[in-house]
């Protein structure tokens, strides 16, 4: 066996299991009805199986210019995915679109709170 053929195979078991950690990731979402746990599960598991399969195209093409392509693809969503489900979450607390019982820490209420005080 030679190194084209072991890329090949680690290649094709990261896609296989990039794509069962979107699978995962999509029926969590219709599975969930929390605006925190709906957002948590789309992007913590969707972004590991976008590396996943990134990676695993990667080791099968075996091209620079794809390889480096995909390694810019992986960087924006890490940049990207954090900054949208902050967004996603602080709206939604803003909105009452969560619900605020479950929470354990609320920081941002506290702090909405004291914003408001001082107002």
């Amino acid at each position: 066996m030679n190194w084209a053929q072991i890329a090949d195979w680690v290649g094709i078991t990261l896609i296989v299991t990039g794509s069962l950690f979107t699978l995962i990731a999509a029926i969590g979402v219709f599975r969930f009805r929390d605006l925190l746990a709906i957002q948590h599960v789309a992007t913590k598991p969707q972004t590991f199986s976008l590396i996943m399969l990134m990676v695993g195209v990667s080791l099968i093409v075996r091209s620079a210019t794809m390889t480096w392509t995909m390694m810019l693809v992986i960087g924006f969503q890490l940049i990207t995915a954090p900054i949208s489900a902050h967004m996603m979450s602080r709206a939604g607390y803003r909105t009452d679109r969560i619900d605020k019982s479950a929470l354990i820490i609320d920081e941002l209420g506290e702090d909405m709170t004291v914003g408001d005080d001082h107002g």
